[in-house]
Parts: structure tokens; sequence; C-alpha cells
């Protein structure tokens, strides 16, 4: 399993990572404000399709190491708050909701995988321009979540985006020109 997402389809990035369990400690981590919030962001979500999903992100808060925002993201350092609405709601196993700012969907499915839980994500409807940063923020919050359920330190997010964002560039450009 690659730790890069892969461009499944124009505007579309697909993850996978295994995942210490059980299920429902996984699913509490995408539903729960204050465990969403060790890794992508706080905020409450109303548990059936059509409800809302807050999202506010603190992206200096996920790690207690030193980061260097960039100056392309300096309008987020003091947070950035935005709602979306759920689509699908199948607890503990499928979650899908809108994504801020556009008309893309995000989808989290969990599946037991012995002790362990697969989680794959995936991110439809993306524009081209979106798609390096959002693969890269997706890859980046997605090792948060990795190191927080294995208990260890996460990285600072910019200092690991950056260096993904410009990778996911590379790769969203070859997926274009297949």
């Amino acid at each position: 399993m690659s730790d890069y997402g892969a461009i499944t389809a124009p505007g579309t990035v697909r993850f996978e990572r295994l995942l210490p369990g059980p299920i429902e400690r996984v699913w509490a981590y995408l539903t729960e404000s204050d465990k969403r919030g060790t890794w992508l962001a706080t905020g409450a979500v109303e548990p059936r399709i059509g409800g809302q999903v807050e999202l506010r992100f603190l992206h200096s808060g996920l790690s207690p190491l030193p980061d260097e925002i960039p100056a392309k993201y300096k309008s987020l350092e003091k947070g950035a708050d935005s709602t979306a609405r759920v689509t699908r709601w199948e607890p503990p196993r499928l979650l899908s909701h809108s994504w801020p700012g556009g008309d893309s969907e995000v989808t989290f499915e969990l599946t037991p995988q012995g002790e362990d839980v697969l989680l794959v994500l995936t991110h439809r409807h993306l524009g081209t321009e979106k798609m390096p940063s959002a693969a890269g923020g997706w890859h980046t919050h997605l090792g948060i979540l990795v190191d927080r359920l294995h208990g260890r330190v996460p990285q600072p997010f910019f200092l690991t985006h950056t260096p993904l964002e410009a990778e996911y560039e590379k790769r969203v450009a070859s997926a274009s020109q297949s």
C-alpha cells in the first residue's frame, strides 16, 4: 500500500491507510470533535444525512513541533472555519460529506482487517487546480492521524505539506497527460 494518494479519475484522489482498531475507535476520530481535532479539524457533526459538519481548522495545533507557514497559506495562521453537509451516514463504516469551497465530496470508508481497520478516503469532484493542495493536505492529515492512533508525536503540518504539495503537482500534471 503506497502512502501516496492515487489519482483514480479527473478530480478524484484516493488514499488507503491501515490503522489500529477497533473500528469504533477510528469512527470516533472521524466524527467526534475532540478526536478529529487532533488530526484534521474540530467541530460538531450532526449524525444524519443532511446534517451539518463544522470544520474549524487550526494547523498549528496539530503538532507540538515548530512549523513554518508558507506565504500562500498565511491566511490560515489563526485558523479557518467552514461548514459542510453529511451526504452519507452509515456508522461505523461510512461517512461522506461535502467539502467547503466547492462542489467536491469526501468519503471515509472503514473496513475491519483483524485488529486493524482499513481507512479508504476518496475526495471527488476536485478541480485540477485544487488537486495538489488537497492531495497534499489529505496525505499530511492522514499521516498525523496515523501518528495519533499509534501514540506518536506527529510532524508539523506545513513543513510536511509543502514538499507533498509539490510532489502532487507533478503527479497531477502527469495524470492529466495520460
